[in-house]
């Protein structure tokens, strides 16, 4: 349905600005839609009367927010890694795993085998989860084909996707995301022969909007990111990290340096990396999905985060290994029990502070002039959002105006 002018009332509003009320929340409000963009927010009574012509939309006291943002995903994949979930429940160790053909290998090996339509009709039934739970914008990572021809393939399944579905999709080239087998020992060849030259092809065809890498001893060194993010700024692309997740390399403060815009994990994140962050301006990407499916113990430093000021975002990471996780939902959830977020930081962290992540500037609150990409949820107060497992409150989601 397309409608040019659209008049929603008797609303709660949480229109997640950082301004005013908790959740930024307005009773009795209403909102006016005009071309897909928000032309008028506020208390009902307030309305002025220019819009009294258009047919109001009861909404029934319903809650309204910004529609959600997933800020880091791995959605677009081959294959899955469920037997190698069932090894370790058995006992299996990640180097019996590996031997067996587990661990990202896998997913490489399924990845490379996938044609594009294949990758499209698998990727579709994650990112339809995430659509039935009011995401309206999703990025999504390479980093499965670690070959010229897949990532490429990857990054045109992500294109399609936004054409596939009413969502935006923004696309980030992660081909330093692992050292495939054929270059085993032989990481800066990686980088050379295959890496960035792909990247670069990638770029070419308009397949980027950012870049990002994977920076840990079992990946890449701050060095040899370093030189992803040199590509990067040659070809004018923003960047972002997976970063101290399993150890501190100084990933963090290398991404900062280059106004990255996000760094991701972040477990073992210290001061000196939060500093940098504050000072940069970069958003903190917690993942609890795959700090739960990894049985993690090491929290994010949050204190440290909070006293500094650095906004936290909260992403699911869906990918088919360390979180096969495709509820957002679930993740603020999980962002609260586990992170001991507070339910106002979790929906601001998918949200106005995922926007961010993402370097979006038009989405992520309900104010005059932003996108009309908004979620209506059969729940009174915002809190009930990460409160609830297992239950999605969805009553519609708008994109860009239209349902």
């Amino acid at each position: 349905m397309t409608v040019t002018k659209r008049l929603l009332t008797n609303a709660r509003l949480a229109t997640l600005t950082e301004s005013g009320a908790p959740y930024g929340l307005i009773d009795e409000g209403a909102l006016v839609i005009e071309s897909g963009r928000i032309s008028w927010i506020g208390e009902a009574a307030n309305l002025p009367s220019h819009y009294s012509r258009c047919t109001p939309e009861d909404l029934g006291g319903r809650l309204v927010t910004p529609g959600l943002i997933d800020c880091h995903t791995h959605v677009v994949f081959g294959g899955d890694r469920a037997r190698e979930f069932e090894m370790r429940l058995e006992g299996a160790t990640y180097e019996e795993v590996a031997r067996a053909g587990g661990g990202i290998v896998s997913t490489v090996r399924a990845t490379r085998a996938a044609s594009e339509d294949e990758l499209l009709v698998s990727s579709l039934t994650r990112v339809d989860a995430l659509i039935a739970e009011g995401v309206t914008t999703l990025e999504i990572k390479s980093g499965y084909g670690l070959d010229r021809d897949t990532e490429l393939r990857m990054l045109r399944t992500a294109r399609r996707i936004a054409k596939e579905r009413p969502v935006t999709v923004r696309t980030s080239f992660l081909g330093a995301h692992a050292i495939p087998a054929e270059y085993k020992d032989r990481a800066d060849a990686y980088l050379d022969e295959v890496c960035l030259p792909t990247l670069k092809a990638a770029h070419a065809e308009g397949l980027v909007d950012a870049v990002d890498g994977f920076c840990e001893g079992i990946a890449f060194s701050p060095e040899q990111i370093r030189s992803v993010f040199e590509t990067a700024k040659d070809l004018g692309l923003p960047v972002k990290l997976h970063a101290e997740q399993l150890s501190n390399l100084g990933g963090t403060a290398l991404a900062a340096s280059y106004g990255a815009l996000s760094a991701d994990h972040l477990e073992y994140l210290d001061e000196a990396g939060v500093t940098a962050m504050a000072a940069s301006g970069s958003v903190a990407v917690l993942l609890p999905g795959a700090f739960y499916t990894l049985r993690e113990t090491r929290m994010p430093p949050m204190d440290l985060l909070r006293k500094h000021r650095v906004p936290i975002a909260l992403a699911t990471d869906c990918n088919p290994g360390s979180s096969p996780l495709a509820s957002l939902l679930l993740t603020m959830n999980m962002g609260c029990t586990l992170f001991r977020m507070t339910p106002e930081e979790a929906l601001a962290g998918v949200t106005r502070v995922a926007a961010k992540a993402l370097g979006l500037e038009d989405r992520g609150t309900l104010e005059a002039g932003k996108r009309a990409d908004l979620a209506v949820w059969n729940i009174s107060h915002p809190a009930e959002l990460s409160y609830r497992i297992g239950f999605n409150a969805l009553k519609k989601r708008i994109f860009g105006g239209s349902e």
